[in-house]
């Protein structure tokens, strides 16, 4: 399994869980906002996972925010999805580069990009390897 570790892009503090585990990895926290309600969000820390806690029923399909659980910055990232057109969230990865992911409930569309690809794809690729064996 590779993790992730991730942080605000705002305020720069980590928003990793190590309380609140997900695939047995700590989580990213975050404040989920729907239909005039608030409450956290936790995803999965583990690449490619798709598991989430909340308190908040947000249906398929439709479209929540995301806000930093310290400075309650907004996570909206300027991209747009390219599978559904919603906006992406980014969180800035602790390494460098960032992860995004749709704000579409359901929409599976996410993205890592790297700040400087030679070292950051290294920290990657050992994570890989740690996790999965030669």
């Amino acid at each position: 399994m590779v993790t992730v570790n991730v942080k605000c892009p705002h305020c720069g503090k980590s928003l990793m869980d190590k309380k609140r585990l997900i695939d047995s990895k700590p989580s990213i926290a975050v404040k989920l906002t729907y239909a005039g309600k608030r409450a956290m969000l936790y995803l999965s820390s583990v690449y490619g996972s798709y598991k989430v806690e909340t308190e908040i029923d947000v249906p398929k399909s439709k479209i929540a925010g995301f806000r930093c659980p310290h400075c309650d910055g907004d996570l909206k990232s300027t991209r747009k999805c390219d599978i559904c057109n919603a906006q992406m969230v980014a969180f800035d990865l602790k390494e460098g580069g960032q992860v995004q992911i749709c704000s579409r409930r359901g929409c599976k569309k996410h993205i890592v990009e790297f700040e400087n690809p030679k070292t950051e794809l290294e920290a990657f690729y050992k994570s890989y390897i740690k996790a999965y064996g030669d």
